[in-house]
């Protein structure tokens, strides 16, 4: 219907005037109508007229053509075009699912990003839920979407980490780790991480141990070595962390369909990098890097002056690798905002050798999580927020309010505090507020969901109708019923799932103000009411899915 209505003034605007416009439509305030329009405005500049006049001729021209489907066209101020579409349009509107209009399309999503051997913090939930939004708006809109991960099973912090577990294994014994039982693995390896950074800073000796290790640690994948001691430990351990990774992931309701350690694209960043010294790359003090300073930004080392790939090389590798697995038509990676500059560099660097690959890919940041009242946080120091601290502070005060331990209800608090705010900044999480089930929460539209299928629940005669003119109350809620696959095209347009939650919630509070003032069972008007409950219910269902938050039918 709105691209019926785009379409119709854009004829209007080349039959009455000869000039060709691209039309944008906004939806006004009720009381002016269901559309809006300013060509008007844009004709006049083009044809040195008066607007009012322009609207005038084509609000005569558009309503013969669209008398079917439009009830009235009114010119307002300067020359604003409104339109109030036919009862049966905002019908037709409200049960018309999002256009796929990203059929046919491969697009790689990369998001939550875990290093094994550290733990996961508040950011690892905040990018792991933001990513499956963003996933799922690609995927309702059509296109084929992959989910992957990334993290870092190579590098210093895993030296830093091994230093520690061999000394509390009193050396290369790989047995003794039995001795740690499975429950307290994650907060074992965490403290070794902490352990060994503390040790790292302030120990010349551990320091140049730690480097050693580190090196030690790149060789077992050389080698390919599973065997030796200290090549058990570390596989054994950082599966505990991949093992951990999953239990969490299973907890929150993320999946993945892969899982890139960095040690698997290493060897492809290294060489890529190394094809392109002296066209893209320079050696710089026996290292070997990237000056950004031409491209407005600043020097950054892929492979340092001992050899070995750095963080850089290693994302230059999972980009290539990314694209040999999928040869995809766009890639999206969610990290902290701390990696923005870093991220420019790396792509800076690729659009010189692989353009398309890094025009493809689309970089996008948040801040931090804290709690109300937090510090800032240090993974380095042991004192992060982690994840499971924010979801167990949310189950805390969901039991302390409503006595309810429901893990959905749960998630849904979780899940719709962080959405609920626009992708950038930090995010002050409240858990009481965040399990209000009154006001601007998961648990409220999780709540109105199920207060919907409770009214359908109750019928006896199931028949619904489109039938007959609408009553205010009722057309006023139909017509925010069928702004959703709009709202969604937004979303998925601007990858901010905030516009879902911001539409939800709105449309929450419609249904109470109509709920209010009109019965619907037991009421001459009952089957249309229905039809108007059943496609309420059914919108909020859709929109709390694309967030990946269960809709209950009974709370």
């Amino acid at each position: 219907m709105k691209l019926d209505l785009q379409d119709a003034v854009e004829v209007a605007s080349k039959e009455v005037f000869g000039v060709d416009v691209q039309v944008v439509l906004t939806r006004p305030d009720e009381q002016f109508g269901d559309y809006a329009t300013n060509v008007a405005l844009q004709l006049a500049n083009k044809l040195k007229k008066n607007p009012r006049e322009v609207a005038e001729a084509l609000a005569d021209y558009l309503r013969k053509k669209l008398e079917t489907t439009v009830s009235d066209i009114a010119v307002a101020g300067p020359g604003f075009l409104n339109f109030r579409l036919q009862d049966s349009g905002l019908w037709q509107l409200a049960e018309t699912p999002p256009a796929k209009r990203l059929a046919g399309q491969k697009i790689v999503a990369e998001y939550s990003d875990p290093n094994p051997f550290k733990v996961l913090h508040a950011g690892h939930l905040y990018t792991s839920v933001v990513g499956d939004a963003v996933a799922n708006l690609l995927e309702q809109a059509g296109a084929a979407v992959h989910r992957v991960n990334f993290g870092v099973d190579v590098g210093l912090h895993v030296g830093r980490s091994m230093w520690a577990i061999v000394g509390r294994l009193d050396g290369e014994h790989p047995e003794k780790l039995n001795d740690v039982p499975e429950d307290k693995r994650a907060e074992w390896m965490a403290e070794a991480y902490v352990q060994g950074t503390q040790e790292y800073e302030e120990s010349q000796f551990a320091k140049q141990e730690i480097i050693k290790l580190n090196k030690r640690v790149y060789q077992l994948h050389t080698d390919n070595d599973h065997q030796s001691p200290f090549a058990q430990i570390y596989w054994t351990t950082r599966q505990w962390s991949y093992d951990y990774f999953d239990k969490f992931y299973d907890r929150i309701g993320s999946h993945f369909e892969r899982y890139y350690p960095e040690s698997t694209v290493s060897t492809i960043g290294l060489e890529t990098v190394r094809g392109h010294i002296g066209q893209v790359f320079e050696e710089s003090k026996g290292a070997i890097v990237f000056k950004g300073e031409k491209f407005g930004l600043h020097t950054r080392v892929f492979i340092n002056s001992e050899g070995i790939p750095t963080y850089e090389a290693k994302d230059v590798g999972l980009i290539m690798q990314k694209w040999e697995d999928y040869h995809f038509d766009r890639s999206v990676v969610i990290t902290g905002n701390e990696q923005l500059q870093y991220m420019e560099v790396v792509l800076k660097a690729v659009e010189q050798f692989a353009p398309a690959l890094a025009q493809g890919t689309t970089h996008m940041t948040h801040g931090m999580v804290k709690m109300k009242g937090g510090v800032k946080m240090s993974s380095r120091k042991g004192n992060i927020l982690r994840a499971v601290e924010v979801l167990d502070a949310a189950a805390v005060a969901n039991k302390t309010l409503t006595g309810n331990e429901d893990e959905q209800v749960v998630l849904a608090a979780v899940k719709y505090a962080f959405l609920k705010q626009r992708l950038g900044g930090d995010i002050i999480y409240d858990p009481e507020e965040s399990v209000a089930i009154e006001g601007n929460s998961g648990p409220y539209i999780q709540y109105a969901h199920a207060r919907a299928r409770s009214i359908l629940a109750k019928v006896k005669d199931q028949s619904t109708a489109h039938d007959g003119p609408l009553e205010a109350d009722e057309r006023s809620l139909l017509r925010k019923i069928s702004e959703y696959p709009e709202v969604t095209q937004k979303a998925t347009d601007e990858l901010m799932p905030h516009h879902i939650c911001t539409y939800l919630y709105e449309l929450a509070q419609t249904f109470n103000r109509f709920y209010e003032k009109n019965r619907v069972l037991d009421d001459p008007r009952q089957a249309i009411r229905l039809q108007l409950v059943s496609d309420y219910a059914k919108t909020l269902k859709n929109g709390l899915s694309l967030l990946s938050i269960d809709a209950p039918s009974k709370m």
